[in-house]
């Protein structure tokens, strides 16, 4: 489960203003706030200036690198956090043997050009690991739909079939077990 990389959040006047007295001096000259939006004068700043930057900012404000910008994400809100304990509990339900970690940030460099951090990364107790990563769920609630990465290689997922809402969801293995977001819908707003 993952934020999308649309860029409809933005922040407000006193985060960028904390972010700015928070970045490494050499970027504060590069930061603005245009019409409510981050942007960063000179070009994009590369994945070195970008994990500094993100290192520093406040806790009210979310970064990601994506495609070569830096994005500010919304920081996840009540519904958010019920979609994640709803597929914890299917996770634990039908394979005890794996966790659901909250909050990852993952390097994408390949599949999105970037970093970004995930809602929950599943793996097996005792074993986190954020890298190659074999199943990847996306809860998109804007277009209520799940949809299901599979199959790494080459820093991209050869299959990514999406389902509506309310559909039987088939996890590949490793995971192996069958969602019923059902419940999601609850959730959407």
């Amino acid at each position: 489960m993952t934020p999308d990389t649309e860029e409809r959040p933005q922040m407000s006047v006193e985060d960028f203003e904390e972010l700015v007295r928070r970045a490494p001096r050499k970027l504060r000259n590069r930061l603005e706030f245009l019409g409510g939006k981050l942007c960063v004068r000179h070009g994009p700043l590369d994945v070195d200036e970008f994990e500094e930057l993100a290192a520093v900012a406040p806790e009210t404000v979310r970064l990601e690198y994506v495609n070569g910008k830096v994005v500010v994400k919304a920081m996840p809100d009540g519904n958010h956090r019920e979609i994640f304990v709803w597929l914890m509990e299917q996770c634990m339900q039908y394979r005890s043997d794996l966790r659901l970690y909250p909050e990852s940030g993952v390097k994408a460099e390949a599949y999105r050009k970037g970093r970004a951090r995930t809602g929950g990364t599943l793996a097996r107790r005792g074993h986190f690991k954020a890298a190659d990563i074999p199943v990847y769920l996306l809860i998109d609630r804007d277009t209520h739909t799940v949809t299901v990465f599979s199959e790494p290689k080459d820093g991209r997922y050869l299959q990514a079939p999406s389902y509506p809402w309310g559909s039987q969801v088939d996890l590949p293995d490793p995971v192996g077990f069958t969602l019923d977001p059902e419940g999601l819908k609850d959730y959407a707003d």
